[in-house]
């Protein structure tokens, strides 16, 4: 929400609400990537005239500069230019730079060379992580001294347990016309207050000393906000998200499609709806509304007795089941209803609650001993279904430690289908997408549960319909009124 309208990529997303707001457009860059060399090679060019908000000039350089520092922070985004030729070995050297990208100041040109074709780059290219920052910038953590921004909004000041503020860019005035296509934002300043008490947000929201509130409610009040202020002043807005119970695919009783399928259907998804408090939209399948090639499809109606059926033909010998779930509520909540949806199903569910701080790491190691079946959710890094199939049931990503293909299933041909969709360049294929949603909810190595919904609840003085809920940012500052 803060980098999103503060630091500018080459390419950046559409300020818009629901799948328009996954739509990549030019940022510094003039126009969208040549993409040739059978898709391993961008081309872009900076508009001529940037500034960042301390008035120097913006570079192409600066991009480079700028994926060299993610490297040397080993900061999270790192991970999503790993694809870029060189940059491996730059994390191994730290200096030498990253032979994949080319720059030329004085004609703007970026030209990025990857080691293999990927069709989400552009995506990758949009989020701030890629963002350009002056060279010379340190390459540490920078929260309370913030690099000099290229947006509408420069963060002015910032305080991780605080908050933060965001100001009018001095620069904006030249950059907004140069990239018209981005909006100025209606105030001059904004200010961000962390309230963790969800009480005292609301309360604050009720007697005006708040214009907006977000983040997760206590159920009483989410349904009293719903009931008094729906439609008004009080709206849900879905999250690029899917929670669901993983089952481990390697191992009894889950090795067994028929088991897997029967977990599906016994599954009472209007029960988990109201454990997350209506904080969750029921679903059956893998890919979240608004993610590009998602299809509505609900393929697990509840039916214990179909559920039964299968548990039946299946005869599975391995009853004695373990659910993993952290400590938070209302996670370890679900999982206790899992646990006795399976014990309706004839096993002997055993519930291991595991500290939140420690819990993906704990899923994430393959050596854990009974690593069977239990909770997770995977919120969306970038708005492409690839964020979801290749990083979460590609046989690829089966790690030691730190995996994130939590069912361990692994099936080539559905991973070769995986990967050539993932190198295509050009619009995402939304139909292949949703076909392969399709075809691994139908293998289920998931039981998916509900699309988490964040909360927005905002003063009289501010009108609810104005408000732009970006998919992937969140709140869109600039929509503010």
């Amino acid at each position: 929400m803060a980098l999103y309208n503060s630091y500018i990529p080459l390419l950046t997303y559409r300020h818009a609400a629901g799948k328009a707001g996954s739509e990549v457009i030019p940022g510094l860059a003039r126009s969208m990537p040549r993409i040739s060399d059978r898709g391993t090679t961008y081309t872009l060019f900076l508009r001529r005239g940037l500034e960042y908000s301390d008035g120097r000039r913006v570079k192409a350089s600066d991009f480079e500069f700028a994926i060299e520092r993610l490297f040397k922070l080993h900061s999270g985004g790192a991970f999503f230019y790993a694809g870029i030729t060189g940059a491996l070995k730059f994390l191994g050297t730290r200096h030498g730079g990253i032979a994949g990208i080319e720059t030329n100041d004085r004609t703007g040109k970026v030209v990025i060379h990857l080691d293999e074709p990927r069709g989400a780059f552009t995506s990758l290219l949009a989020l701030p992580f890629a963002a350009p920052v002056p060279r010379g910038t340190p390459a540490r953590n920078l929260t309370a001294d913030p690099p000099p921004a290229t947006g509408p909004y420069v963060i002015s000041d910032s305080d991780r347990a605080r908050g933060w503020t965001e100001s009018r860019n001095p620069a904006w005035s030249r950059n907004g016309r140069l990239m018209p296509k981005l909006p100025d934002g209606h105030v001059d300043r904004i200010t961000m207050s962390v309230i963790r008490n969800s009480s005292a947000r609301i309360k604050g929201v009720e007697e005006g000393k708040l214009d907006l509130a977000l983040g997760a409610f206590r159920r009483s009040r989410y349904a009293e906000l719903e009931r008094k202020y729906g439609g008004t002043r009080f709206r849900a807005e879905p999250v690029l998200a899917t929670a669901y119970f993983w089952m481990n695919t390697r191992k009894a009783p889950f090795n067994d499609l028929k088991v897997r399928q029967a977990v599906n259907y016994a599954l009472d998804r209007s029960v988990l709806r109201r454990i997350f408090g209506n904080g969750m939209s029921p679903t059956e399948q893998i890919l979240p509304p608004g993610m590009p090639g998602y299809q509505k499809f609900a393929p697990y109606p509840h039916d214990i007795a179909k559920a039964r059926q299968l548990i039946a033909e299946a005869h599975p010998r391995d009853r004695d089941i373990t659910v993993w779930t952290d400590d938070e509520r209302p996670e370890r909540d679900a999982s206790a209803y899992y646990c006795d949806v399976l014990e309706e199903l004839g096993f002997a569910a055993h519930l291991k609650v595991v500290k939140y701080a420690n819990y993906f790491s704990a899923i994430g190691n393959t050596s854990t001993p009974d690593l069977d079946t239990g909770w997770s959710g995977w919120f969306a890094d970038y708005p492409h279904p690839d964020d979801f199939f290749g990083s979460l049931l590609a046989g690829w990503d089966i790690w030691p430690t730190e995996n994130e293909n939590l069912a361990q299933i692994e099936i080539p041909a559905l991973d070769q289908g995986i990967f050539a969709l993932g190198a295509r360049s050009g619009p995402i294929p939304e139909g292949l997408y949703a076909t392969l949603d399709r075809v691994y909810t139908a293998l289920a190595p998931w039981a998916p549960i509900g699309n988490p919904t964040t909360p927005i609840f905002v003063s009289r003085s501010l009108p609810l319909k104005m408000v732009i809920w970006n998919p992937s940012f969140a709140v869109d500052l600039t929509s503010l009124p």
